[in-house]
């Protein structure tokens, strides 16, 4: 690779030559049977220890250099002979393998045919007879470009090519015109590019996350640092994906030379050109290179694999908004710059810093970016976490609620958050974050039943948690359980037991309640309980549900996380893990265990504050904004006389002002509702009390269509439908498509359109009702509890609350919860038809509203909506 040989001339060099010291000329050609015997002393003086692996390349390149040149000269390949012999693939690169083939070109000036099969069985017999892989052709400079027209392998290949011996203006001629055919012709041929690369990974699989990975063909692998290279000298990108040289792999030149010291190694041991590394050589393999055992190499392979995975999606993407545009594109404006969230904007088809970001003052930039990212589905521009990596400082412990929100957005958002947490982690800002992170990360697992290294497990496992959190009545617990549940791997000791003290100190970093850390150290340390116990206890016998509820202190909350986090757990770890055998013993189990629990507390009504019953006992409006946790966080206190339909407009005004809500109560006293909402703006600075109270008695004097509007609003907002904007632009999403083409996805300049805005849900909305007991009742006889989970969309309080005052019920108070991106909302209510049908129907309209699912991923169990009677609290399937 050019860029990555600094003595073979800089990937930029026209001449492909680059400045090489002069090879003397020997008066004795040396014998092909000499150069075999000599590559086999080479070998053995590797396995002795005496060369190291790039060592070994070297020697093996100055080899083969010094035989091409004796042996031209010997046919008469000099100095304006018309003839040279240009060397392409690992010779060409300067990094000949043991084993690997010596990729030849014989390059004439349009000789006479017979004298060139001369001159070339001259060349390729010698190498035949002893035994020398060689992969050759004979070219003119136009036979040659015009290949490479043909066939991106080719081209790619030619993009690599140097000079060994003969007429130098001859190589010059191609080299340079491969070089500038490929920048003339890299708009037109990137999406082959893309397509050509594509085809590998799929064959290939990802290196990272293989048993048997392929370091050459993968992706991740050897071949996608060279294409890196032919983007640079397309003048696309630099290949070097900004990262710092302390971030995990140190970069893709690191990774590069770590992967190719690995591949040297195994084709020594091997004793033949393989390029997949098997678990019998894996620990000789790491003996030689010093790294360790066979896990230690699968650790240092899946890092780099991992980093230069990133480097080539980062390289692909800036290749792509760099694509010069053509046509009526050039008149195009430049793509505009959409706000997300407070500091962050999209640019492109990328996540960027807003203009007026500050990452240095501000700590919570990087989890808004990330959140941001995952909610549309835009990857984050290399530019903005290399700003972050440099500028932004540690964030307080603990953790302000805002920056622990975002971090649940991040991790509600299902497999979309598997990207941008990629990208934090490459970059060194995840492991800010986390530092514990640390001893995880590329951790490569002990049990064959593992398909991921173990800190994708733990980002795996929280993406299945984040698509069943309207399971949980704590779905900000079951994603952070989620998430660090085998945090305590690859320390020395029982991970569970390990874990649960790192849960502790995670806890008290996010900013949890004490009694929430508690919960969340229980969930890791009994993470494994219900799957053991129902797999190797006699459910039948009344002592093993006891024994389960015993060890989880009764307590239902604690049950119903563990019981869904096994199931993420195990979608989490391998194919066939999870299955109709596996779900029916621990759902039984958990049935049992329930019988045993108590039900939980009820939601109860918060009392008001004197100030909040001063504002309602001076009667007609009000709205009273104050600063509450967070520098972007407001309290909003609502008062007006009591009247249907009023929490929907009271809820709306807040949306309509771009507030979104992330706690409520709603009350009344002496006639007049009083409502509190904690809320954060979208973006910059909320408005003034005095004009929201205007347009609340606007809404309720019937000149303001709230729900209308908010329609209009979602319509036009900047977020995109996940999954809809292509991961490179310049290429239509899924397609392949030139750059240019008609197809609805791209614009005429081959750069990605913004899609009409449409949230979809992770998880499938659900309403549970829940008949108390007159004795711990906190409503009046004939009130009924509705409890709403859902992911949370633009004025969902506002709509949900007009559909329960469509159906003639009466808010008596509520509690609004948004725990990241899930609603956990408890409305206390009395209803005109209290009636099991009444219920459904109000249920289903109130789920019409919410956000739809996507499409259920695989291994997902599809539970719909569930409408449970009776005193049911938990979304635990109970038959």
């Amino acid at each position: 690779m050019p860029f990555l040989n600094p003595s073979h001339g800089p990937a930029s060099d026209d001449s492909g030559a680059g400045p090489r010291p002069a090879r003397p000329i020997p008066e004795t050609p040396v014998a092909a049977t000499d150069l075999a015997a000599t590559r086999r002393q080479l070998l053995e003086s590797g396995k002795s220890g005496k060369l190291d692996a790039p060592g070994l390349r070297q020697v093996l390149v100055d080899l083969h250099e010094f035989w091409l040149t004796s042996k031209g000269v010997e046919l008469g390949i000099r100095p304006d002979s018309g003839y040279s012999i240009i060397a392409v693939g690992g010779l060409g690169r300067g990094e000949l393998l043991p084993f690997s083939d010596l990729d030849l070109i014989l390059l004439h000036d349009d000789m006479p045919p017979d004298e060139v099969a001369e001159v070339a069985d001259g060349l390729w017999y010698p190498l035949w007879d002893a035994n020398i892989p060689l992969d050759h052709s004979v070219r003119t400079v136009p036979q040659a470009l015009q290949v490479a027209t043909e066939d991106v392998s080719a081209a790619l290949g030619l993009l690599e090519a140097r000079h060994i011996v003969g007429d130098e203006d001859l190589s010059t001629l191609l080299i340079g015109g491969i070089r500038q055919q490929w920048r003339t012709d890299i708009r037109d041929r990137f999406p082959a590019v893309v397509a050509h690369a594509q085809d590998r990974w799929r064959r290939a699989g990802d290196i990272a996350h293989r048993a048997e990975p392929d370091l050459k063909n993968g992706r991740g692998g050897l071949r996608d640092v060279q294409l890196l290279g032919a983007l640079a000298i397309a003048q696309l990108t630099d290949g070097m994906a900004s990262l710092r040289p302390d971030s995990p792999g140190a970069g893709p030149q690191v990774a590069y030379g770590r992967l190719l010291d690995i591949r040297t190694e195994l084709h020594r041991i091997a004793g033949r050109p393989r390029e997949q590394v098997r678990a019998q050589d894996a620990d000789e393999i790491g003996a030689a290179l010093r790294i360790g055992d066979r896990f230690d190499l699968a650790r240092v392979i899946s890092d780099s694999a991992r980093t230069i995975s990133y480097s080539i999606d980062v390289g692909l993407r800036t290749a792509g908004n760099a694509l010069p545009r053509r046509g009526l594109a050039k008149l195009r404006r430049s793509p505009i710059r959409r706000p997300l969230d407070e500091g962050v904007v999209e640019h492109n088809g990328e996540i960027v810093l807003a203009r007026n970001a500050i990452p240095s003052k501000d700590p919570g930039l990087i989890l808004r970016v990330a959140s941001a990212s995952a909610r549309t589905g835009l990857p984050i521009s290399a530019s903005t976490l290399s700003r972050l990596a440099d500028y932004a400082p540690e964030l307080r412990e603990p953790w302000p609620a805002e920056a622990l929100s975002d971090l649940l957005v991040l991790l509600g958002s299902g497999h979309h958050m598997v990207d941008p947490i990629e990208a934090l982690d490459r970059t060194g800002l995840w492991g800010r974050l986390l530092p514990e992170w640390g001893a995880v990360r590329d951790l490569p697992p002990r049990d064959a039943i593992h398909t991921w290294t173990v800190d994708r497990h733990l980002v795996e496992t929280a993406a299945h948690a984040g698509s069943m959190t309207t399971r949980v009545s704590r779905p900000d617990l079951l994603v952070l359980g989620a998430l660090i549940h085998d945090l305590g791997k690859g320390r020395g000791a029982d991970h569970s037991i390990v874990g649960a003290d790192l849960a502790i100190q995670v806890g008290n970093r996010f900013g949890l309640w004490p009694q929430d850390v508690t919960l969340l150290s229980e969930m890791v340390r009994h993470h494994l309980l219900l799957p053991s116990v129902a797999t190797r206890r006699d459910l039948d016998d009344p002592a093993t549900a006891e024994s389960v509820a015993t060890t989880l202190g009764h307590n239902r909350t604690l049950l119903e996380l563990l019981a869904t986090l096994a199931e993420a757990d195990s979608l989490a770890t391998g194919p066939g893990v999870w299955g109709e055998w596996k779900a029916s013993l621990i759902n039984d189990l958990v049935r049992r265990a329930l019988r045993l629990i108590d039900g939980g507390e009820p939601a109860r009504p918060e009392s008001l504050s004197p100030e909040q019953i001063a504002l309602a006992e001076a009667g007609g409006f009000a709205v009273v904004m104050s600063p509450a946790d967070g520098p972007h966080t407001f309290r909003v206190t609502m008062v007006a006389p009591d009247q249907p339909g009023l929490l929907s407009k009271m809820a709306g005004v807040l949306a309509l002002n771009g507030l979104r809500s992330h706690s409520a109560t709603v009350q009344g006293h002496g006639g007049s509702a009083v409502n509190s909402f904690v809320v954060v703006p979208l973006f910059g600075s909320p408005p003034e009390g005095g004009l929201m109270r205007q347009q609340l008695m606007a809404a309720i004097d019937g000149k303001i269509d709230v729900l209308a509007r908010l329609d209009a609003r979602e319509a036009e907002s900047p977020i995109p439908t996940i999954g809809s904007v292509s991961a490179t632009p310049g290429v239509s999403a899924g397609t392949g498509a030139s750059a240019g083409s008609t197809d609805p996805a791209v614009d005429g300049a081959g750069h990605p359109k913004t899609a009409v805005p449409a949230l979809f849900a992770v998880a499938p909305p659900r309403v549970i009702w829940i008949d108390l007991d007159a004795a711990d009742s906190p409503a009046d006889p004939g009130d009924v509890l509705m409890e709403l989970r859902t992911d949370d969309r633009i004025g969902l309080l506002s709509r949900v609350s007009a559909v329960i005052e469509r159906h003639g019920a009466q808010v008596r108070w509520a509690k609004v919860a948004t725990l990241g991106s899930t609603v956990v909302d408890t409305f206390c209510l009395r209803l005109d038809d209290d009636t099991a049908s009444g219920r459904t129907r109000l249920a289903d309209d109130v789920i019409a509203v919410c956000p739809p699912p996507q499409p259920r991923a695989e291994g997902d169990d599809g539970d719909g909506p569930q409408h449970h009677g009776g005193t049911a609290r938990s979304g635990v399937p109970i038959s």
